[in-house]
């Protein structure tokens, strides 16, 4: 440990140890959770301090949610989760640019298909009716976060000769004349089977976040139908719920 404490410092040696462990878990190894933190006991021998300082240290980190004890296995960092939210609708693009995150495509597969009943069903579209195909696996230049498949109502015109690197909504609006307006939408929890593991390159039966949805236009007609599969240690959902105060 290259780390040493000033004694002759007026800041506190917890806080010494706090501001080394802030450098510590930025570094790959420990904040891809990969590796763990060294024991309180080790810390404590190597600086000549108490478990307890140490421990004052580490609790700060914890609190915080940037560290996580787990009993028998250690100390680590939490991998960072992305909050989207449910009252507030925009591309998956321009979301995660708001919170700093350059999004990586690591696939665009398009394919014009007959689509299922349930595609079908959910685009008011009758069985000899072929649509676009939109897959993407999405996340950073750290990891896959979501697979996601789109299927295309044929009065949007969307075709694939389109640029899908753009924002899709954007695409939609400015070169198709389709302005999105409303998202229907149902989450529910599955485990990932042999294609969403190889997809999303997760364990199988690893837990994931499913999203339907059904995007329509300013006419309420059927523009999009899409099913995304998140990861869940790099997503999370957050809903305000607002009390009626008119109800009894």
């Amino acid at each position: 440990m290259d780390f040493k404490l000033n004694l002759e410092s007026p800041i506190p040696l917890h806080a010494q140890i706090e501001d080394y462990l802030r450098k510590l878990i930025v570094q790959d190894d420990y904040k891809n959770g990969e590796k763990l933190l060294p024991k309180e006991v080790m810390f404590s021998k190597s600086l000549w301090v108490s478990r307890n300082t140490i421990r004052q240290a580490i609790n700060k980190l914890v609190i915080e949610g940037h560290l996580e004890r787990k009993k028998g296995v250690g100390t680590k960092v939490v991998k960072k989760r992305i909050s989207t939210r449910l009252d507030k609708w925009t591309s998956f693009t321009k979301e995660m640019k708001n919170q700093g995150i350059d999004v990586v495509n690591y696939m665009i597969k398009t394919s014009i298909v007959y689509p299922d009943n349930r595609v079908r069903a959910a685009l008011s579209i009758s069985p000899d009716k072929k649509v676009l195909k939109l897959e993407k696996i999405r996340g950073s230049k750290d990891a896959k976060f979501l697979y996601s498949v789109s299927y295309f109502h044929p009065r949007t015109e969307i075709s694939t000769d389109d640029n899908f690197n753009i924002p899709l909504y954007d695409l939609l609006e400015n070169e198709h004349d389709v302005v999105v307006a409303t998202s229907k939408e149902r989450l529910s929890a599955i485990k990932a089977d042999d294609e969403l593991c190889s997809l999303l390159e997760t364990e199988n039966g690893a837990p994931l976040l499913k999203r339907e949805r059904l995007v329509t236009d300013l006419g309420n007609r059927p523009a999009e139908y899409n099913l995304v599969y998140y990861r869940t240690e790099f997503f999370t959902y957050d809903i305000d719920i607002k009390r009626d105060f008119d109800s009894k």
